[in-house]
């Protein structure tokens, strides 16, 4: 975590134009549908954080949304996976998906009012499962 750089100012910096207001865009919707702040990991802007503990033993803390403005692609990373949100993911337009990354070009290709809906439906998954992070 990078909590001393400022993530408006790192999604200033984005040269494309549609891009950076892209970003900005999506910046406002996962505050407001966290009501967390944002703060940057690394090269990825996440709001909220939890802990999570593997039955591995592997443990650390995450964010409960985020994303990051790739070369190629808008990067939104919906932590609770896809497996519960087909219904959403069929009306939400133009995308891709991994394991649990949301690949969209442009927001003007998706549904703002289905992302909403899966960012926030993630966010309370993710917070439900795993327990808050105090560091």
């Amino acid at each position: 975590m990078s909590e001393n750089q400022d993530p408006r100012a790192y999604l200033e910096q984005i040269e494309d134009d549609k891009k950076r207001a892209d970003s900005l865009a999506i910046m406002a919707l996962m505050q407001e549908v966290t009501g967390e702040p944002p703060v940057m990991w690394g090269s990825i802007v996440g709001f909220g954080r939890y802990h999570y503990r593997y039955a591995s033993g592997r443990e650390g803390d995450w964010f409960l949304a985020g994303f990051a403005p790739r070369k190629q692609n808008l990067s939104l990373y919906i932590t609770a996976g896809f497996d519960e949100y087909g219904e959403l993911l069929e009306k939400l337009g133009k995308h891709k998906i991994g394991k649990a990354c949301l690949y969209i070009k442009k927001l003007a290709d998706v549904d703002e009012t289905v992302l909403r809906e899966l960012v926030k439906r993630s966010a309370e998954h993710t917070a439900a499962t795993y327990s808050p992070s105090d560091s």
